[in-house]
């Protein structure tokens, strides 16, 4: 393939990178968007599963009179409700609950909920609540019942992290955004100076492809100082890189769709307890951390999580009892080294080099289409680009612009149809058509066969854990099960995909040390 020109050229396929090729590609510019492994594959398939304003925040805020505190929290309320509304398939309304051990917590922590509800306006999801004793005990069997005072309940938002990077990728397919994973950018080229271009390896067929702009957008999260150094040597650092772990325990431990907020854990952290795909969702630590391409779970982290949810739970809960187990890094904008990383606003950065490269540091996932919104912007004014305004505010993403959630879908039972259409939304009948014969994966699994063909069609699943754990997410619920249909999910992709046995074999032998190793 020869050299091939863009408008913009975004690295990194994460929350950010994603929304920048959506927002770019439907303002009418030829984007092209590389990530050098998976969609998704680091910190945005990793995150908690929430779309929120921030309470912690927003105590921040109130204790220290921080406007940038309240200001994040503003914005991140504005943008969950734009995303429950453009994704509805992939995201929801959450009912929260806090338990309270001290009588003075009551009133303080109704008042702050009080206030984020105030703050939300007319986006508030509910109105926050007071919960007697008596009901937060028939709600959460196994809380710890000693000194229990009350409860409060607010409402956040919760969403499908990967499959959301899938819809924004999908979408911006629409706006004609070409979307290559396994494309790792190797050097850039320059031009008087000036960044001209990238060098790029496709890590499948291990072709060099040469691709041309002088707007390159480096939105790469945790790497982005990685790859502010491939363009200068000298950049300093601009990131503190704070690692979280999350484990997931069977839904008996959360038996309602509701989840449980901890404000403050010994050590000043907060811990969620959520209802997530059918099991219970269980994080996060927070530790500084070094720059690591596939983070391992460390048994301190589990001990960590385990012993929390002693002191808040009256039961003992077995290591052996984590169905699946998984590390993120977060990005946090660089703050002064004395503080430690819980402390630090999780704001955003854009940036740009003395040879024109532009980098997007820091950010949530709350947040991913307002940054998107903004580094856009900053590169129309920057590279002089005929100026087209943002759409993206409004715009349904893929799955979303015929949702149905009643549908009926032929030949697969209830359970699947509603499985289908919380992960596909108006494509799950698109997804059951992909086969003329539909087979379950797992016997106790709603996944089916058709959904392999139709990831590897439509959302660009290239080996068998781009599937396992980010299309569909059974690994990050049920380690043991993934497992337990690789085989299965190797020999669709053999087909459809044209493998040698060799080829199958290496692809077994990769997915089976990263299955073994990092999750």
């Amino acid at each position: 393939m020869g050299n091939i020109n863009f408008d913009i050229i975004i690295i990194g396929g994460g929350a950010t990178g994603s929304g920048i090729a959506l927002d770019a590609a439907s303002r009418g510019y030829k984007t092209l968007l590389l990530e050098k492994n998976d969609f998704s594959e680091g910190t945005s398939s990793r995150s908690t599963k929430l779309v929120h304003g921030g309470v912690r925040y927003l105590e921040a805020a109130v204790k220290k009179l921080d406007m940038d505190q309240f200001n994040l929290v503003k914005e991140g309320l504005k943008e969950r409700s734009r995303l429950l509304k453009n994704a509805p398939h992939l995201c929801s309304k959450l009912t929260l609950v806090t338990p309270l051990y001290k009588w003075w917590e009551v009133p303080y922590m109704f008042a702050g909920l009080t206030l984020y509800d105030l703050i939300s306006g007319k986006r508030a999801l509910g109105r926050s609540s007071i919960v007697s004793k008596d009901k937060m005990m028939q709600k959460f069997p196994n809380i710890k019942k000693e000194g229990l005072v009350a409860g409060v309940k607010y409402y956040d938002g919760s969403f499908n992290d990967a499959r959301l990077n899938i819809s924004l990728l999908q979408t911006a397919k629409k706006f004609d955004a070409i979307c290559k994973n396994y494309n790792e950018v190797e050097s850039f080229n320059y031009k008087d100076g000036k960044i001209s271009g990238v060098e790029v390896k496709d890590r499948i067929s291990g072709e060099t492809i040469t691709y041309n702009s002088s707007i390159i957008i480096n939105a790469t999260g945790a790497f982005s100082d990685k790859i502010r150094v491939l363009d200068n040597k000298k950049a300093k650092e601009m990131l503190d890189l704070s690692s979280g772990i999350h484990i997931v325990l069977d839904k008996k431990y959360l038996p309602l769709e509701e989840g449980l907020m901890i404000p403050k854990t010994q050590d000043g952290r907060v811990l969620f307890i959520l209802p997530w795909m059918g099991k219970c969702l269980v994080g996060t630590t927070d530790e500084k951390t070094i720059l690591n391409e596939r983070p391992e779970v460390t048994k301190k982290d589990i001990d960590y999580l385990l012993k929390h949810l002693e002191i808040y739970f009256d039961l003992k809960i077995d290591e052996s009892e984590i169905l699946s187990s998984w590390c993120g890094i977060r990005p946090l904008v660089a703050a002064p080294k004395s503080a430690s990383t819980k402390s630090i606003v999780r704001d955003h950065i854009i940036t740009s080099s003395d040879s024109g490269l532009v980098s997007i540091i820091g950010g949530k996932w709350t947040t991913y289409r307002k940054m998107a919104e903004e580094v856009v912007d900053y590169a129309i004014l920057k590279f002089n680009l005929t100026k087209n305004e943002c759409v993206t505010k409004k715009l349904k993403l893929v799955g979303s612009e015929n949702l149905n959630k009643e549908q009926s879908i032929n030949f697969v039972s209830k359970q699947t149809t509603k499985y289908l259409i919380s992960m596909y939304g108006d494509k799950a009948q698109d997804v059951a058509n992909s086969v003329e014969l539909i087979e379950k994966l797992h016997k106790d699994y709603p996944l089916i066969n058709a959904e392999v063909i139709y990831c590897i069609k439509e959302e660009f699943v290239q080996k068998p854990l781009d599937f396992l754990v980010r299309r569909s997410s059974l690994t990050l619920i049920d380690k043991n099960s993934s497992k337990e249909i690789l085989d299965r999910v190797l020999d669709i992709m053999k087909k459809e995909l044209s493998w040698s046995e060799e080829k199958l074999v290496e692809e077994k032998l990769e997915a089976l040390s990263i299955l073994n190793t990092y999750i």
